[in-house]
């Protein structure tokens, strides 16, 4: 095939992945129930003047599927960690026994549940908005394509259509599983 549309479609491919892994990492920070160190990613600390990411002045650990622990590395901070806490406004109430700071992970209520799930569907959206940008992109550049016949333009737009349906069906998947997950109690 022309070299024109291979990299056309490497670099369509390029830009479907890099929206599956924004949306697997953005559903991570959508919680489902079970504690886990991703639902504090958001979290940052003022160390000594400047924004920091939590997990960069602490150990956040889950215990349990109910428990997060933060274990600062310098006692100084806890204060600072728990206001972080606080103000990244994820619905968390942190206890500070002296040592570390306790998180006990409220089981969801229903409600909560489904906004939850209308949260990680429009995660879902927005990454197929993102793939088929990508084949919106790839089907102009191998339209205005030059020295390349109808036949190849014609095969290379099947191609990225067949891509895309790919995609689109990965985000399906991700998606429905990530929904299963949010609302099994």
């Amino acid at each position: 095939m022309n070299d024109d549309i291979d990299f056309i479609l490497d670099t369509t491919k390029e830009a479907m992945d890099k929206a599956i892994k924004h949306l697997e990492k953005q559903l991570t920070n959508i919680r489902a129930g079970k504690a886990s160190p991703a639902m504090l990613g958001s979290v940052m600390v003022d160390y000594y003047g400047s924004q920091t990411p939590l997990n960069q002045v602490a150990n956040v650990n889950t215990p349990d599927g109910r428990t997060i622990t933060v274990q600062p590395w310098e006692k100084s901070m806890l204060q600072e960690i728990e206001r972080g806490i606080m103000y990244a406004n994820l619905g968390f109430n942190p206890m500070n026994n002296g040592e570390s700071i306790i998180i006990n992970v409220p089981p969801l209520t229903e409600e909560r549940r489904r906004e939850l799930a209308k949260q990680a569907k429009a995660e879902a959206e927005e990454a197929k908005i993102g793939i088929r940008n990508a084949r919106k992109e790839a089907n102009n550049d191998i339209k205005k394509l030059e020295d390349v016949s109808e036949d190849l333009k014609s095969n290379a737009e099947i191609d990225v259509q067949q891509m895309t349906d790919k995609y689109v069906k990965k985000v399906d998947d991700i998606f429905t599983t990530k929904e299963n997950e949010i609302m099994t109690v």
